[in-house]
């Protein structure tokens, strides 16, 4: 997850203004730089190597860091708001820049020829070993198999383009069906289903304002709304209601450990930032939604899930928040950074939250911080001080 934006997001300051045209989710001193046309580092500086790479954006370029030690181990200049999401393999990480979504070796420490243009890339959403990638300002849907870039071409894939081009996301299932959400640029009403062949199957658009997808376990696929959310399931869609007129889901977080997705939860239609204190479980095979109040706010980059299921949410407190999905009980909070409050501009940097197996790497962009922290013992493995602020934060994750 995914990684994707407040769905309301795009007002604010001018930087959002100038900058919404270009990306949608949901841009110190540099050791080299790179080439933005080419995609290559402009200097011959041998990359140190790195483990289980992670990389952070700032503002104007990208850091790359080892995963274990979090040494800074590559400066990369790339000009712009830029984002960064896993690709689906051990080494390679998506960056969405104003021309579309390119290729970052990461473990390799430059940026690769392979793009994927188009204005506005969206969600990356990684699923049965297949990464598909949703254009916004196009509605183009790519999937691939995240592999196949350790060749260094552009992968040989299935493409899909929406009716209209909206703010959308899509994810492909194992047998080769594809969930892609329905929508225009001024209004998102639901999603459909194609088989292999694009040929649609399946509809539902009884979900306005469609915003952020999750996988649970069995593939039950949920995509959120202004009143709930939407699951779809063995070749059914299932509309899960909201306790409020308006209750909106707009971002998830799912895992193959657990029925029950994690999502956020809003209340108040009219507000420039809603700073909700509560977060949605939405149980897939009861098909029952519970709501958890955490005593503190969240953002966005906040939600994540844990290696044996728990659902995660780093607070407006510092606190890792660790909830248990089917009874929703907090079963610990784990400090990690200081006290934040999420800024009114959705592309302003804030604490975010990266969870690798059982390492959670939480970023503290008022002290250039970057925490790993033990998610068993929930102690601080280590911690590093960066040159610049960092906004988002992620790294390399084979698999789904």
């Amino acid at each position: 997850m995914n990684k994707s934006i407040r769905g309301r997001a795009l007002t604010g300051t001018a930087l959002a203004l100038a900058t919404a045209t270009v990306l949608t989710a949901c841009g110190g001193e540099t050791s080299s730089s790179a080439d933005t046309k080419s995609g290559k580092t402009a200097d011959a500086t041998p990359a140190v190597a790195v483990k289980e790479p992670l990389v952070a954006t700032f503002d104007g370029g990208l850091y790359i860091l080892d995963g274990e030690s979090l040494k800074l181990a590559k400066t990369i200049d790339l000009p712009g708001f830029n984002r960064v999401n896993p690709a689906g393999d051990k080494d390679h990480v998506m960056v969405s820049t104003d021309s579309g979504f390119r290729v970052l070796n990461a473990a390799d420490q430059a940026l690769t020829d392979i793009e994927y243009k188009g204005a506005k890339p969206g969600h990356v959403v990684r699923h049965a070993a297949k990464t598909v990638l949703f254009t916004d300002g196009t509605g183009e849907v790519n999937v691939f198999d995240p592999t196949a870039l350790s060749s260094g071409k552009k992968p040989s894939g299935r493409m899909y383009t929406s009716a209209e081009a909206h703010h959308g996301v899509a994810i492909e299932l194992a047998d080769g069906n594809l969930v892609s959400t329905l929508g225009t640029e001024e209004k998102r009403t639901g999603a459909l289903v194609l088989d292999r062949n694009n040929k649609e199957i399946a509809r539902n658009e009884d979900c306005p304002g469609v915003h952020g997808e999750a996988a649970a376990k069995n593939e039950a696929v949920g995509v959120g709304c202004e009143d709930g959310i939407l699951i779809y399931q063995d070749g059914t869609f299932t509309k899960i209601d909201s306790p409020d007129d308006y209750g909106r889901i707009g971002n998830q977080a799912g895992s193959d450990a657990s029925p029950v997705l994690l999502g956020d939860y809003k209340t108040d239609p009219d507000a420039e930032l809603e700073r909700p204190t509560r977060v949605s479980l939405i149980d897939t095979e009861k098909k029952k939604l519970r709501l958890v109040d955490l005593g503190t706010s969240y953002s966005f980059r906040s939600l994540a899930r844990g290696p044996h299921g728990e659902a995660l949410v780093l607070g407006t407190d510092g606190a890792i928040h660790v909830i248990t999905p089917d009874t929703g009980k907090i079963e610990k909070k784990i400090p990690v950074v200081g006290e934040w409050q999420e800024p009114l501009d959705w592309q302003q940097a804030r604490p975010t939250l990266f969870v690798r197996g059982h390492v959670a790497y939480v970023s503290e962009p008022g002290k250039k911080a970057l925490h790993a922290i033990d998610l068993e013992t929930g102690k601080k493995i280590t911690s590093v001080t960066l040159p610049k602020s960092t906004n988002e934060l992620s790294g390399v994750v084979a698999g789904h």
